[in-house]
């Protein structure tokens, strides 16, 4: 073998290391960005509910009356931030779809 050949085999080598490290690295976090998502999944599936409930267009009257806090935190009340929250959701079981599929594929 000569000394081309191995400089050519070290540097794969090292090529495939680094690879190997940042696939280690975005798996592991995604895997535990994947176990935060699942543990919330009963919260976000209640807030899917409230959104456009008698209760959300209750609670949201209130507001509107200054029947509550000034400083009670109220994002969920704007029409916008679940429906948002809603729209990019959607977008991420999409997206996720659509990589298992490629995956699967390849």
């Amino acid at each position: 073998m000569t000394n081309k050949q191995i400089e050519t085999r070290i540097a794969r080598v090292r090529e495939m290391e680094s690879r190997l490290d940042r696939s280690e690295a975005a798996i592991r976090a995604l895997d535990e960005a994947l176990t935060g998502y699942e543990n919330i999944l009963d919260e976000y599936r209640t807030l899917e509910e409230y959104y456009g409930s008698f209760e959300w267009r209750d609670d949201f009257d209130a507001d509107e009356r200054g029947l509550l806090p000034e400083d009670l935190k109220r994002g969920v009340l704007s029409e916008d931030a679940v429906y948002d929250l809603l729209t990019e959701h959607k977008k991420l079981l999409i997206r996720m779809s659509q990589l298992v599929h490629e995956f699967q594929n390849a």
